[in-house]
């Protein structure tokens, strides 16, 4: 039997942490490990549980999405992180990527959808929600200086534009090495490279930059896992 995929689910709004909850709890591979309202219950429960996935709003009281995601980074807590969202906070989205966040998803999505990024993120992957893409790219275009694909300081080659498209897809580094018939160790160390280049800390935002600054076709981030 498949191992359950251990879910925390944060929120300070109770109506919308009951909801997920009751959402989750129509699928047999979630097993919801806790709840918080906000991020210093959060850091507890990842202290206490181990978890595969934590569903987590940006604004709350106290210690709020961002400060939660910088927490976890200074204590060493790999826990990937799907952010909630509304579509009225691109620059915290952006500010939550930044911060480590592996995915972002709009509250009013459905049960298939929201069991689809959870799924994501559990198999290593990630998770850019067109409605949201759009809309953050847009944003990232705003900053200085953006580069194409010919003009990065070192362009990507072949490879690791494969390995990036399907980043953005939503693959793992498993999946991509099954897709591509490589050493998923092959993988990494392609991922690596291309967060050198792309000056970015994690896949998510490397995806992001690259779909912003032209080195990926927008439609990359749209494609779904098979």
């Amino acid at each position: 039997m498949t191992e359950a995929i251990r879910v925390l689910v944060v929120d300070d709004q109770k109506l919308v942490r009951d909801g997920l909850l009751s959402l989750l709890a129509l699928s047999p591979e979630i097993d919801v490990v806790g709840d918080s309202a906000d991020g210093d219950a959060a850091l507890s429960v990842l202290a206490e549980h181990e978890v595969h996935v934590m569903l987590l709003d940006l604004r709350m009281p106290a210690r709020d999405g961002i400060a939660t995601l910088e927490a976890m980074r200074e204590r060493g807590i790999d826990v990937p992180v799907l952010v909630l969202t509304t579509f009225d906070d691109d620059e915290l989205v952006l500010a939550a990527i930044h911060a480590g966040a592996r995915g972002y998803m709009l509250k009013d999505v459905t049960l298939d959808q929201l069991l689809g990024g959870v799924r994501a993120l559990a198999a290593g992957g990630t998770l850019l929600q067109p409605a949201l893409t759009d809309r953050l790219l847009r944003a990232i275009r705003r900053a200085p200086s953006p580069v194409t694909a010919a003009h990065l300081p070192e362009p990507l080659t072949d490879r690791e534009l494969d390995v990036l498209r399907l980043a953005a897809g939503g693959w793992s580094n498993g999946q991509i090495a099954r897709g591509l018939f490589l050493a998923e160790g092959t993988v990494k160390n392609h991922m690596s490279s291309v967060l050198l280049k792309l000056g970015v800390a994690d896949r998510t935002s490397a995806v992001l930059k690259a779909l912003a600054d032209g080195v990926l076709d927008a439609g990359a981030g749209q494609k779904s896992m098979p």
